[in-house]
Parts: C-alpha cells; structure tokens; sequence
C-alpha cells in the first residue's frame, strides 16, 4: 500500500493542525494502529497551556524551533527546545502545564500505550546535533538499548533533514506486519516520482519499496507500527477519539 493522506480533514485552528490518520482508512478508528494523532504547532511566545490532564497517552514533544517551559504535578520543571525532546508517558493520569518562551514550531506526537494504567514518566533525551542531516536517525523505540526515549507500544519514531540532489530509502526493510506513515514536517518531497508531498502532508507505506526526493531541503519524520502487536486505544488523545 502507498496512499497519500487526504489533509481535508484535518481538525485543529490556526495554530494547531491536527491530523487523526486513521479516518483516511476508514470510520471506526481515528488513529493508525498505535499512532493515535500528529499534531503540527504553531505557537506565539507567551502562550500558556495551563496545568491540565493527560491519561494512557505517550506523548512525544518534538520541537524544531522555539523554547517551552514543562511544569508537572510532581514539581518536575524542564525545558523542551528542538535540541532537547520531551516523551511524556501519562500512564493513569498525569497533569502539565505548558508556557511557551519562544515562537514554537514542531509536532506534538500522540502514541497509543501498550498497555492501560502504566506509571507515569517523563524522560529528556539531547539531541546533537539538532538535525540527522540525509541520513535516518532513530530518535523513539520500544527497545532501551537502542533509545533513551522508550515507546510502550511496539513504535518506532526516526527523523532525517534531506538536502536536495540526493535520492532516499526507508532506513531498513519492514515486513508486510509494518504500517508506516511519512510525514513531511518542512519542505516537500516526490516518493517514487509519482506522489508528491508538501509541509504537513503524509502518506501510508506498508509492504512497498520507496524511494524520494527533494528539490530543497525537507525536514521528514517517519512512524512505524507493528500492526499485529497489542496497544490500548482508550488515551484521553491517543486514544479512538469514536
């Protein structure tokens, strides 16, 4: 399968576009396996997401610019920068507030869970350097030996910035049990010279070779899914918003 994502039906406002990937499949479920929702921001400094409620959610804060102020309910304060993730894990529930230092632009990434309930944690992981320049770079996993920022489903999140001239590949072979969704985060890209992609759009990949290009440079970030592995979609965003 090779399906470019209909970005009609997006939800959100002009500083959030919300993307449920799984009502391009269908209407019984808003996400795609384990990927529950993408959010792409676009936030003012001084903005101020007060102190509210997350539950069965693994969020992943992936900013490509700007500066946000974390504050939790367990006294935790942090900064998220694009050199500095966030993975939020809300298990039962969990309460953040967000206030925003500097102009933001990134994704905020909602994964299912694994499973129900879990204990709540909030992990940082550095990035250096800020961008994995043409080459894929594994930045989320189920698997700690291989990622600080450790998934509870069985998902796989990599990045890459690709520089015009070059032609690229998926960063290994998946089986036909592996949904992938490529999303364009900045830039655009033709995938197998027949789809073309701009900023905010996505396509599904399972069980195809691809390859892409870029005319300019474009920022792309690739989710993986095991579609025969368990996860729980009851999340209060993750979650099938049916």
């Amino acid at each position: 399968m090779l399906k470019k994502i209909d970005n009609s039906k997006k939800t959100g406002n002009s500083h959030i576009a919300i993307l449920f990937p799984g009502l391009d499949l269908g209407d019984s479920d808003t996400g795609y396996y384990s990927i529950g929702r993408i959010d792409q921001a676009n936030i003012q400094a001084g903005a101020v997401i007060k102190m509210h409620p997350h539950s069965n959610d693994d969020i992943l804060s992936y900013f490509r610019m700007g500066k946000v102020k974390h504050t939790d309910s367990e006294g935790f304060e942090e900064f998220i920068t694009p050199g500095r993730l966030m993975l939020m894990k809300a298990g039962k529930i969990f309460h953040h507030e967000e206030a925003v230092q500097e102009n933001v632009e990134g994704l905020q990434i909602f994964i299912r869970p694994g499973m129900r309930d879990s204990r709540p944690e909030v992990i940082f992981q550095e990035l250096e350097p800020v961008h994995s320049v043409d080459q894929w770079r594994l930045i989320a996993s189920p698997d700690a030996a291989r990622t600080k920022l450790q998934l509870s489903s069985q998902t796989w999140i990599y990045d890459m910035q690709a520089t015009a001239g070059k032609s690229f590949t998926l960063p290994e072979t998946f089986g036909p049990d592996f949904g992938l969704l490529l999303y364009v985060f900045q830039g655009a890209i033709a995938v197998n010279t027949e789809i073309s992609l701009g900023k905010g759009e996505s396509v599904f990949i399972q069980d195809e070779s691809i390859s892409f290009t870029t005319t300019n440079n474009a920022e792309l970030v690739l989710f993986v899914t095991d579609t025969t592995a368990p996860y729980y979609d009851g999340g209060m965003y993750s979650g099938n918003q049916k």
